[in-house]
């Protein structure tokens, strides 16, 4: 049965029919961001993550990871190595904790979209790993060259962290007996 239109209808069906136009072109904006990821962002991340790790002379690695066709990662990764620590088996035998150094991720998101995050470093079996930072999401026009060496910045401030990490940085809760004699 059709909807007779009336004055106050008519402006219903035009916000309708606008909220409809919106979601064709998301539709249509997820078709093209795959578009642009296979035909030329992911290698435009690749070749930026690359010449950063070729000049400033960082172990790393670059892995493509495509076990989900439009899922898709490029992956910078710090590697995995020896934590120097150790389970004793007995008779000489030792099981070494894996550490993972961290990583950065430029993964495509289901609506063509790239989500930049970072892994922290991890240790197997020694404590429960951290979850991924998410450092932002961008449309593929909008991830620019300046943004790598960003976000490159924030991996190695963050693994920095990680690896320095001790209880000698101040407080910014104070508490306790002296809180109102130090003049403050």
């Amino acid at each position: 049965m059709p909807i007779n239109l009336t004055p106050t209808n008519s402006n219903e069906l035009y916000n309708l029919q606008r909220k409809v136009d919106a979601y064709k072109e998301v539709l249509q904006n997820t078709i093209n961001y795959r578009i642009v990821w296979e035909d030329s962002l992911k290698d435009f991340i690749k070749g930026q993550l690359s010449y950063l790790v070729e000049a400033t002379g960082l172990d790393a690695e670059i892995k493509e990871r495509e076990e989900i066709e439009n899922l898709e990662a490029i992956v910078l990764t710090l590697g995995t190595v020896r934590s120097g620590m150790f389970h004793d088996i007995g008779n000489g035998i030792e099981r070494h904790l894996i550490k993972h150094n961290g990583a950065l991720i430029y993964q495509q998101l289901f609506n063509g979209k790239v989500m930049v995050m970072l892994q922290y470093p991890l240790i197997e079996t020694y404590g429960d790993p951290s979850p991924p930072k998410t450092i932002a999401i961008y449309r593929p026009e909008e991830l620019k060259e300046p943004f790598f060496v960003r976000h490159l910045e924030t991996l190695l401030q963050e693994v920095t962290l990680w690896e320095d990490y001790d209880d000698d940085a101040p407080s910014q809760q104070k508490i306790g007996f002296n809180l109102n004699f130090d003049g403050k």
